[in-house]
């Protein structure tokens, strides 16, 4: 599931939430995440983030991973 990063018209504040693509975007600021005195009466935008959430599991890259092969050159 994505990490989607949003912020308060009312207040500024930034915050991320873990929702599933299918889910609507949040239109007020959660309970938790609210500085407000009223909680949660805040109006959120869903902002673009220039972050990939690339997840890489496993024991991890080398270079030989994506040599071609057969190819003896050096470059």
């Amino acid at each position: 599931m994505p990490i989607y990063e949003y912020q308060c018209r009312k207040c500024g504040k930034n915050f991320e939430v873990l929702q599933s693509i299918s889910s609507d975007a949040l239109t007020l600021c959660p309970i938790d995440q609210c500085d407000q005195e009223e909680k949660s009466t805040g109006e959120v935008f869903r902002k673009i983030s220039g972050g990939s959430g690339l997840v890489f599991n496993g024991t991890g890259f080398y270079l030989t991973d994506y040599v071609k092969k057969g190819d003896t050159s050096e470059s």
